[in-house]
């Protein structure tokens, strides 16, 4: 494979890890969320800018982008950084990329034992994932 010819894919791989998390953090929770707290209560920001993330984002769910969005949100709003949300999104989007391109035969999503080892691991981390959420989320004022 020619340099010319891997240009797509280092572009798409650029945008997607690098681009992607600093421009939709900005807008989101830079812009977007504490423009909205100053209108209503933080609490109902976090879930409207977080609401509005999740609905584009088509690929993929848009429930699985919601849930990523108020995680960003509360990061975001516990550290003040807005450089935390934005590394949490690039490692996210960095280990996404990684597991499409070292899984070029689906075996993730094949195999009947792995897909079985990591639902388990997704429902353990979905339980976990669940309570902190809802513990943060009833820690903002």
């Amino acid at each position: 494979m020619s340099i010319l010819s891997s240009l797509p894919v280092i572009g798409v791989f650029v945008m997607t890890v690098v681009l992607s998390p600093i421009v939709e953090e900005l807008i989101f929770r830079g812009v977007l969320l504490n423009k909205l707290k100053l209108i209503v209560p933080t609490l109902f920001a976090v879930l409207i800018s977080s609401l509005l993330f999740g609905a584009l984002h088509s690929f993929g769910s848009i429930f699985s982008a919601f849930i990523f969005a108020v995680c960003m949100a509360i990061l975001y709003l516990k550290t003040e950084n807005i450089c935390v949300p934005i590394l949490a999104h690039f490692l996210n989007n960095l280990f996404a990329e990684i597991i499409r391109f070292v899984d070029v035969n689906e075996l993730l999503f094949t195999d009947a034992n792995v897909v079985m080892i990591v639902s388990a691991f997704a429902i353990i981390s979905a339980v976990i994932l669940f309570i902190s959420i809802f513990t943060e989320l009833n820690n903002i004022k």
